[in-house]
């Protein structure tokens, strides 16, 4: 991890991680290659979706919490597969209590199972109820600015632009939209679906993100672990690049050695 990383933490509500790169558990063959295809993407922050996993050994299974012990990882129990706030609400809550009262959830709520798209309507319904009942939400959303200022001013401690649909690898599709919302933010702006290699990591921190989150770019590359040492080294990369400033772009050749002063 670069030396800057620790001069330049991400602070999500309360907490505070080095790495801004956020993986999910599904997807992958089995659960060894989750925790190497984690250890090497360096996630410090790990979702994973509370209808769909293994939590307490169930019929002789191993455990997710036996691979990513909440000691070393902090696990982001995430409501996909919802279609309402209702259902959403339900599932957090569910969270909750099998994390023994950990707060931090993401929040998701699709429109349909084609798209995958966010039902924003539902998605802001839910955030308020979530939000009174003590969470700290995250909330994945469209790329509109408007609906990321209304979940920041309903109290969500990260909104979370999809940069296109959920497995699609398509990257960055609107970016003119993603630097409208980093550049309102108040909380941080992490991408959610939509990367598929190195490269659209890298843009997305480049354009002032403050992380990304990613499962299917790694879990689905022909070599997941290869994939999540890429994904690491872009992420911090693009942040980098971001903090460092880079130079403006002209039309035209700009000598980077000047020709004043020269001798004859």
């Amino acid at each position: 991890m670069s030396a800057l990383a620790h001069e330049d933490p991400l602070r999500i509500g309360k907490r505070q991680f080095h790495s801004r790169l956020l993986t999910g558990t599904g997807k992958f063959k089995d659960l060894t290659e989750t925790r190497l295809a984690t250890e090497a993407a360096g996630s410090e922050i790990v979702t994973f979706a509370v209808r769909r996993t293994n939590f307490r050994n169930e019929a002789g299974q191993p455990s997710l919490l036996d691979i990513l012990p909440t000691e070393r990882f902090t696990l982001l129990p995430n409501t996909a597969g919802c279609y309402d706030a209702t259902e959403a609400v339900r599932t957090c809550l569910l969270a909750r209590e099998l994390l023994d009262g950990h707060n931090l959830v993401k929040l998701e709520v699709l429109g349909d199972e084609r798209t995958l798209f966010p039902n924003v309507i539902e998605t802001l319904k839910a955030a308020t109820q979530l939000v009174a009942e003590g969470f700290e939400v995250m909330a994945y959303t469209s790329d509109d600015p408007v609906v990321a200022r209304q979940l920041q001013e309903l109290g969500c401690v990260a909104v979370m632009p999809l940069a296109a649909p959920i497995g699609s690898g398509l990257g960055v599709q609107n970016r003119f939209t993603l630097m409208d919302i980093v550049e309102n933010a108040k909380v941080p702006i992490i991408v959610d679906a939509g990367v598929g290699t190195a490269s659209d990591a890298a843009l997305a921190m480049e354009l002032g993100c403050d992380g990304v989150l990613m499962n299917s770019a790694i879990a689905g590359a022909k070599h997941p672990v290869l994939m999540a040492r890429a994904m690491r080294a872009a992420v911090q990369a693009g942040r980098d690049a971001y903090r460092a400033g880079r130079i403006p772009r002209r039309r035209h050749a700009s000598a980077t050695s000047p020709l004043d002063g020269l001798v004859g």
